[in-house]
């Protein structure tokens, strides 16, 4: 049992190191299926499954309490995923008017801003000291209305460029997100104890799982990211800091915590895109540089998340030095 425990303990240690710098690991595994792309070739059409596999893992990490969050705050929990359904979406759909997207592309984009908030977000929340759960409980509303959502927002959006089918986006939502995340919420209720001492070890199925959707994306697309690299790496960072920056402000409009404000910026600006990898290689075949933008958006979100962790760290350490200068000077 000792051992066991022991490799348990291991397991999540490898698991958070990996989680943390998920980015890092993005980058380096992308260069190896960018130069060796043959070896990566078979994963495309597995794409679904991996991101069924990830969002299964979420669910298991869903505890009875998380629910309870959601029906405790629901003002914030709402407010921050209107922000997020509308926010990005938009934002998306302008970028790829004004800066004149190809039809493929433009279509990624808008994939990208439609789609549920990242689990990512969680650990930048906590990482930047915001509220963790707000974060949690907005991941977790947004994913569960997403299979309404997402599709009607894409179809609205991108109908402009691509013929949209409907129901076959909710078909693909619901395959891909809702079950397997009801399916581990389920399995997590019935077998909590065992869930729990694995609890370290469920990050890393998500990881193992997000990476290597990216990587068959990068592998089959290694030739075109040459010629249109650029230009789908700005309107990512485009899209993320405007997400970023109006979900801060909007935030603060509604004159809510230092902590809460950090959350809402945080789940506004990093999505889910590997559901959006998964729904432009699901639904829409016909343009395969669709794919590019969600694998993009998946190394970029975590590393501007990063960046404003930061940036959110420094400012309440500054805080908290200027209120102990000024309480001992009050003295």
């Amino acid at each position: 049992m000792n051992e066991q425990n022991s490799v348990l303990n291991i397991i999540g240690k490898v698991s958070g190191l990996l989680s943390k710098y998920i980015a890092v690991v993005i980058l380096i595994t992308s260069a190896i299926a960018f130069t060796h792309p043959q070896e990566f070739m078979w994963i495309p059409q597995y794409t679904a499954l991996f991101l069924g596999t990830a969002m299964f893992g979420m669910g298991l990490t869903i505890k009875r309490e998380d629910f309870q969050i959601v029906f405790s705050r629901p003002k914030e929990v709402i407010s921050g995923c209107i922000l997020q359904y509308t926010i990005m979406p938009l934002a998306a759909y302008l970028l790829a008017v004004v800066m004149n997207l190809d039809t493929d592309i433009a279509l990624g984009v808008i994939l990208v801003g439609c789609c549920p908030g990242g689990t990512a977000s969680n650990v930048i929340a906590y990482i930047a000291k915001g509220d963790v759960p707000l974060s949690v409980g907005m991941t977790i509303t947004s994913t569960l209305i997403a299979p309404l959502v997402t599709p009607v927002l894409v179809y609205l959006l991108a109908g402009s460029w691509v013929e949209v089918s409907f129901m076959a986006m909710v078909l693909s939502v619901v395959k891909i997100v809702l079950l397997p995340v009801l399916a581990g919420i389920i399995l997590n209720s019935l077998f909590h104890e065992t869930i729990v001492k694995l609890g370290g070890i469920l990050p890393l199925v998500s990881v193992v799982a997000i990476v290597t959707i990216i990587d068959g994306i990068v592998a089959v697309n290694a030739a075109k990211l040459m010629s249109c690299g650029l230009i789908v790496m700005l309107a990512v960072v485009l899209h993320n800091g405007i997400g970023m920056a109006l979900g801060l402000g909007m935030a603060r409009l509604m004159k809510v915590s230092y902590a809460k404000e950090t959350s809402i910026a945080i789940e506004v600006a990093m999505q889910n895109s590997g559901l959006a990898l998964a729904l432009a290689t699901a639904n829409f075949a016909a343009n395969p540089l669709a794919t590019l933008p969600g694998a993009i958006f998946s190394v970029w979100h975590n590393v501007s998340g990063s960046i404003f962790a930061s940036c959110r760290i420094k400012e309440v350490e500054e805080k908290q030095k200027l209120e102990l200068k000024e309480h001992a000077i009050a003295k």
